[in-house]
């Protein structure tokens, strides 16, 4: 079924212009249509409508995956009384010492909280073959990046791309493009430049070719 993503702006990257009133049609994997949503839905009568609040941007890129998921542990809701619900990272990680299986529950919670950052695309560099496989298995895409193996160069663990990408041009994987796959994101913010001022953690919807792998409750 063809689902048309809508939203109050749609920010396509690549240096186009901002669609007021924007959509996104998707088709499986690919981007069937973009631009207004009365020409989109025009064009593709009987599709299934998601609307969303704010804008929709292409997916996001997190360059410090690897070491997002191999020295930062991500603790489960029911360790909140015992270890809080930050990630843990540097003396703390040190401290914990979590063994394999436990590292195994933070690896897939580390993806799916990048996923509600609206992350599609991270770059792993050489990561352990069980992380590779995860990301794999959450359809995650994986970039290449000399640094990725470097920590991050702000003061801690951070999921928000935004974090090193400073703006959407520097954040986005790249642009949406009709025949291109269909990874992107819907963010509650009013612009760009909201967007870039509250950072990832509005994100309402990642879609993930073609698949809506999360949803704001």
């Amino acid at each position: 079924m063809l689902t048309i993503h809508a939203a109050e702006l749609l920010l396509p990257g690549g240096g186009h212009a901002p669609v007021p009133g924007g959509a996104v049609a998707v088709r499986g994997a690919e981007i069937a249509a973009l631009g207004p949503y009365e020409e989109v839905a025009a064009r593709h009568p009987g599709a299934r409508v998601r609307r969303w609040p704010g804008v929709l941007t292409p997916g996001l890129r997190q360059w410090h995956g690897h070491w997002l998921l191999t020295r930062v542990y991500h603790p489960d809701p029911r360790e909140a009384d015992e270890l809080g619900t930050a990630p843990l990272v540097g003396p703390a990680f040190d401290a914990l010492a979590p063994d394999a299986a436990r590292m195994a529950g933070s690896v897939r919670r580390g993806i799916q909280r990048m996923m509600a950052h609206g992350t599609t695309h991270v770059g792993l560099g050489a990561g352990p073959a069980e992380v590779r496989q995860a990301v794999a298995r959450a359809g995650l895409r994986e970039v290449p990046k000399a640094s990725v193996l470097a920590p991050p160069v702000w003061d801690g663990p951070d999921l928000d791309p935004f974090v090193e990408g400073y703006d959407l041009a520097g954040a986005v994987h790249g642009p949406l493009t009709v025949g291109g796959l269909a990874d992107l994101a819907a963010f509650d913010v009013a612009d760009e430049t909201d967007l870039v001022a509250r950072g990832a953690a509005t994100c309402v919807a990642t879609v993930l070719g073609g698949r809506l792998v999360y949803r704001a409750r």
